[in-house]
């Protein structure tokens, strides 16, 4: 199984990459350096990856899981509710390709703040 690092704000973290497109375009792209943008308990930053939505896309995601969004070629990793979400649901925008999970405690995103620096690297 193909693993990638995260490393953003004092957090590190490992996620576990699927077997799937979305995954594989990614993690071809890797190493990427982008900014982050806050939105409730999600950030979510512009990635050089431009693929169109998958078959399994969705917008409600579980805490820890990783998703791409195809109209802002954006990296969305999921940890809590978002503007959109409806009770305690985690909610995307829009549908979003799942491609991974983090590896541990998906909360530990929670003092991320807007705009900070983003890398991405194969672990």
């Amino acid at each position: 199984m193909r693993r990638m690092t995260i490393h953003t704000a004092g957090v590190t973290a490992t996620a576990a990459l699927e077997d799937n497109s979305t995954a594989d375009a990614i993690w071809e792209a890797l190493p990427i350096t982008s900014r982050g943008n806050r939105w409730g308990g999600e950030v979510y930053f512009q990635i050089p990856v431009q693929i169109a939505g998958a078959d399994d896309a969705r917008a409600v995601m579980e805490a820890g899981e990783l998703g791409y969004w195809p109209p802002g070629s954006a990296f969305c990793i999921f940890w809590g509710p978002t503007p959109a979400s409806r009770g305690d649901e985690i909610r995307a925008a829009s549908p979003v390709n799942p491609f991974g999970r983090l590896e541990g405690a998906p909360a530990a995103f929670d003092p991320v703040p807007d705009g900070a620096e983003i890398r991405l690297e194969r672990a």
